[in-house]
Formats: C-alpha cells, sequence, structure tokens
C-alpha cells in the first residue's frame, strides 16, 4: 500500500474504530477482529487505548506493529506537549509523514481528548471532524468505518448518549463488514 492509499478506505481491512463526541461526552470505540486477509485471527484486540493519565484516547486501524509504533511516538509527543493535543498530532504527522522508518508504517488513528478529535495518517493528515448541526462531531476509519459513520450519522438526531449511538453504530456495521466483529472496547471521557 503506497502512502496515498491512506486515505482510500476501501484499502483497509481489519477494523472499525468510531468516535462520537455528544452531550457532554467523547467515546472512542473500536471492534476486536483482526484478519489477516479473509482469515480471522483474533476476535478480541483492544485498538481502543488511553494514554497521558486517561486523558487521551486513541483507536487504530491498520497494521497492529505498526500502529504500537506509532502510539509510542504519540505518547512521546503528548509528554513534550501535556496539554496540546493538536500540536502533539501535527508534530506526529509531520515526523510520519517526513521520517523514512515512519514513512513506511501502515495505520490510521483517532486521537481524541476533552476538547478536540483528529484523525492521523501517513500522508501528514491531521483532521478534525466537522461539528454537524447537533453540535455532535462523529468520525469513523477502518475497513468497516464507513459503516459505522453512516450508522451514527443516521441515528444522530435520535440518540442522545454517546456512547449509546457509538455502540449501535458498530453493531450496524458489525452486520456489514466481514472484517468486523462485536467485541467492543469503549473508552468514554466526560467533556463537561
Amino acid at each position: 500500500m503506497s502512502t496515498y492509499d491512506y486515505a482510500d478506505a476501501s484499502k483497509w481491512r481489519g477494523t472499525t474504530i468510531l468516535s462520537v463526541r455528544k452531550n457532554g461526552k467523547i467515546v472512542v470505540v473500536g471492534d476486536g477482529q483482526v484478519s489477516a486477509g479473509n482469515t480471522v485471527m483474533k476476535s478480541t484486540a483492544k485498538k481502543v487505548r488511553t494514554l497521558a493519565g486517561g486523558n487521551v484516547i486513541t483507536g487504530f486501524a491498520g497494521a497492529t506493529a505498526d500502529a504500537f509504533a506509532l502510539l509510542e511516538r504519540l505518547e512521546a509527543k503528548l509528554e513534550q506537549y501535556p496539554t496540546q493535543l493538536a500540536r502533539a498530532c501535527v508534530e506526529l504527522a509531520k515526523d510520519w509523514r517526513t521520517d523514512k522508518y515512519l514513512r513506511q508504517l501502515q495505520a490510521m488513528m483517532i486521537v481524541a481528548d476533552k476538547n478536540d478529535t483528529y484523525v492521523l495518517t501517513g500522508n501528514g493528515d491531521v483532521v478534525e471532524p466537522d461539528k454537524l448541526l447537533s453540535g455532535s462531531s462523529i468520525i469513523a476509519i477502518g475497513s468497516g468505518g464507513n459503516f459505522a459513520l453512516s450508522a451514527a450519522l443516521a441515528m444522530d438526531d435520535y440518540e442522545k448518549d454517546a456512547e449509546v449511538l457509538a455502540k449501535k453504530s458498530m453493531s450496524i456495521a458489525n452486520k456489514l463488514c466481514v472484517f468486523t466483529n462485536d467485541n467492543l472496547t469503549v473508552e468514554t471521557l466526560k467533556i463537561k
């Protein structure tokens, strides 16, 4: 996969990560399936983690070893810029884009704290989701990301609780994407 393929969700096989910011909560949820081609290697992987003493939530999609290497780099950036999530993400994205070793890593990440949510890619992207009319912001990555995102957007006006919305959306993604399962890891931060 070339670095230009990161933005093409159809190339990603193996996970679904969804982030919902709504009504005083930020939720990041991920499924537990690890696939190698068309084979399920593991069904209970934890692809959502807390960092920075529980103040930052991250979820990753893509190659597991690559994602862990990026998580270590993100932790270092968060230590360097402890109250500046945007700066830590931009600095990681710059390194990821320009470093010969990091440039080869095939993963994507959602990173969120009480104030902001970003998607980071190997293209150097640091994307913040749009706020919806409801005040929510919703974003997803991975092979089932578009399914979970569509479900969350459709239910946003009807489901007020961010965690319930995220879980229902992942349940829909699980029914549509063969690379997504129902073994969920859910991390939540209260915003207010």
